[in-house]
Order: structure tokens, then sequence, then C-alpha cells
């Protein structure tokens, strides 16, 4: 999973695609409505009223938020693909999609994607996320089917988003609701899709929700694919340490004005956690997931003729591995591995 490229699927386009949406909206100056999503994301606290509740919301929301969100979605996904060689879904729903920025990298990364539904409360938000879709070069963002929806309202799949799909997406939408409405929307998700992708900020808080809905997966049955190389307690879930990682995108024009930003790029932290309930999967592409012997948990560190690799194993451990010159070709491949990589000795 390296910080740049694989990371931030489609970027150039969607890019475009959001620009132009927000040039369409009417919108003038959008640092205001984004400096006040800043804020009432690091508040860190689940939200009393809806985040995106405006038109200007709903832009400021695609120009900050959509990029990150679908390059840290697309690099999730990347390392799921590599568990589940023969996996190809076909049709997704993504619950609190926001302006779509997950169903984009999913459609991105996923060729096969016929069917998307996308449940969000936001009128506004589904507006523009429409726009932003209506450039897309995927036939299924196009004819994506977006509902207005809001959980405890109508929950049962079979209606809000029609039947079950191969795979369903919870991407930064567990912080803002308090954790009994976690757990439900966790559950919700499980009840959607023999795939599950459950995504959060790559904070000592994001990390614990993401573990409460690991925990729910194993729970009922789901197999995790990544990033864990194991289903046993969490090495990292102690005091002052947590699991995230991190996806490179580059900021267009529009997104370094609106956030008022000097860099031409920026690093998504996220925490997440994928799993299959492996008897379900349909036909060819059934199987367990092939997980790694290990996982970098944290940016190698390299000094002359040595690489540091800090790793989540198999067997439930966590800790540092040194590969040195001397180990010829395992130490080139340490070389190239990033953070958030598979590592097989």
């Amino acid at each position: 999973m390296a910080e740049s490229g694989p990371g931030s699927p489609g970027t150039d386009s969607l890019a475009a695609a959001i620009q132009a949406a927000v040039a369409g909206a009417g919108t003038g100056s959008l640092g205001a409505g984004v400096q006040r999503l800043m804020a009432a994301y690091r508040a860190g606290q689940a939200p009393s009223a809806p985040v995106i509740n405006s038109r200007i919301d709903a832009a400021a929301y695609a120009a900050y938020r959509m990029p990150a969100t679908a390059a840290a979605t697309g690099a999730a996904l990347s390392e799921m693909r590599l568990s589940l060689p023969g996996w190809a879904p076909s049709s997704l729903i993504d619950f609190g999609a926001g302006t779509g920025g997950s169903a984009w990298a999913v459609a991105a990364g996923f060729p096969a994607i016929e069917a998307v539904t996308l449940l969000e409360q936001s009128a506004d938000a589904i507006k523009l996320g429409k726009a932003v879709f209506a450039a897309a070069a995927s036939d299924a963002l196009r004819s994506a089917t977006w509902q207005q929806w809001r959980l405890g309202e109508n929950d049962d799949v079979r209606t809000a988003g029609g039947p079950p799909a191969d795979l369903a997406t919870v991407c930064y939408v567990l912080g803002e609701l308090p954790a009994a409405q976690q757990a439900e929307l966790t559950m919700l998700a499980i009840s959607a899709a023999p795939a599950v992708l459950l995504l959060e900020p790559g904070t000592p808080a994001g990390h614990r929700r993401i573990l409460a809905a690991r925990a729910q997966l194993l729970s009922s049955g789901y197999q995790i694919t990544a990033p864990c190389p194991h289903e046993l307690r969490c090495p990292l879930d102690v005091e002052g340490d947590w699991c995230h990682f991190g996806a490179r995108l580059q900021r267009s024009p529009m997104h370094r004005e609106a956030k008022g930003a000097e860099l031409a790029y920026e690093d998504e932290k996220f925490s997440y956690v994928a799993a299959i309930r492996a008897d379900a999967i349909r036909g060819e592409q059934a199987g367990l997931p092939v997980r790694p012997s290990g996982r970098v948990v944290r940016r190698p560190a390299q000094r002359k003729g040595l690489v540091m690799l800090d790793l989540c194993r198999a067997d439930g451990s966590s800790g540092r591995e040194l590969v040195s010159k001397s180990k010829g070709e395992l130490y080139r491949r340490a070389r190239k591995t990033g953070w958030g990589d598979r590592w097989t000795p």
C-alpha cells in the first residue's frame, strides 16, 4: 500500500468531475465551508446535526473530503483484492455515501461493478454527488441509484437500497454516530453483503471504532481479509498505539485553494477492516482469504544497508524486523516495501 499511485484510483478524473460539479452548483469561495467541516471533524465527537446541511456544505465536502475518501478507500480495496485474487464483485451498496467518494474508488478498482446503490441522508450531498457522477467514465456510476436514507428510519436492506449486494462499504460514517448506532450500522452492512469494508480516520478513536466493527464481523462468521494477517486480538490495541495507514493523493488547484494549503499533495491517514463471509461468495470466486505472514504497520525506516520494518504478524504479535543488505533479494524487496504493504519473508 504505497503512499502514492495505487491508493488513488481515478484521481485526475475525479478532481475534474468535482470541479465541474462544484462550478455547476454556483458556489463561490469554498474556504469558509471547508473550515467549518474541518472543525467539525477534528472535534472528535458525534455531531448533533448532519455535517452536510446545505448546498455550500455539499460543495465544500466534495472539494475537501471526496478526493481523500476515494484515495483511502482505493488503498484499502487494493489490499482486499490481494487477499481475494478471484473476487470480482458486480454490485455495491454504500452506507452514508456523502457525495460518493468511496463508490468512485470501488468502480475504479473493480471494473466488473454494474450496480451501485448509495444511501445518504443529505439531499444536498445527493444532488452534488449525482452531478459528479455524471462526468464518470463508469456506466455503473452514471446510472447509480441514490436514495435519501437515515439510519433507524428504513433499515431493511431489501427496501433500503434493494437486494443484498456483493460489497457493502461504510467509510467515515461510524464516527458521526453514538456507539449504539455504530454497532447497528455495522450489523446493517453485515446483512447487506457477503463482503464488507469499514473505514475510519487514522486516529486512536477511529481505530477503536474499527476494532469494535471487527469484533462484530468475526462474531457474525466473517473472515478478515485486510489489513490483519490474523483474527486474533489486535497487538496494537494498547495505550498510546493504534493501527492506521496512509494514502497519498495529489491536490488539485481547487483542493489546495479550498483548504488554504500550499503543498501539492496530502497524506490521508485511515484505519480500516475488510472481511468476507466465504460461504456466500459466488461460484469460482469462492475461497478463503489469502492472508500474508505480516503487514507493515509503520512507515519503514532505512539506514545504510538496513531496512527496519514494523510488522503485525500472523501469530498475533507485533514487532520490528531488521533486513540487512546481506539478505540479498529479501533486502531489495524490503527497500521497495511501503507502509501498509504485505510482508512475507
